[in-house]
């Protein structure tokens, strides 16, 4: 199951999101479940999937996107650059973006969740970003930026 799909029209680019809010400090388990669910994200892209259940998108370029709450370990950033270099291979990109500890606020962020990427902080990074905060100039998003 993904975490989220989107058609980014702007990059025109389909983007699958995997969400980890978990501190990077649980050693093999962590790195073992990343590695499943990343796993589980190329199969829907190569295995037919994804052009299966979106076949007006098919041909677009892909990126997979880990968006964390907290800054990868060494031993994260290692797997996760072997991952990258692999997925080079098969044309999908993949990037980690930190976005933040997520937190809760009334009425949502920007008409969602924080956890959806609205709210971050920093600066960006090669193949790894820390996500800018967006707020609509014509809507409140009740964030705190």
């Amino acid at each position: 199951m993904l975490d989220a799909f989107a058609h980014d029209t702007r990059e025109d680019v389909l983007v699958l999101a995997m969400f980890e809010t978990r501190p990077w400090e649980h050693g093999e388990l962590q790195l073992f479940q990343l590695q499943e669910k990343l796993n589980a994200y190329v199969s829907f892209i190569l295995d037919g999937e994804m052009q299966e259940n979106f076949p007006h998108l098919l041909g677009k370029p892909v990126r997979i996107e880990l968006r964390t709450s907290h800054e990868p370990s060494e031993r994260a950033l290692g797997f996760l650059s072997r991952a990258q270099d692999q997925l080079a291979l098969q044309k999908i990109g993949l990037e980690v973006v930190v976005i933040g500890e997520v937190t809760a606020v009334e009425g949502g962020c920007c008409g969602g969740t924080e956890s959806g990427g609205c709210c971050g902080g920093g600066a960006t990074l090669p193949q790894h970003r820390h996500e800018t905060p967006i707020q609509d100039s014509n809507s409140s998003c009740g964030c705190s930026h």
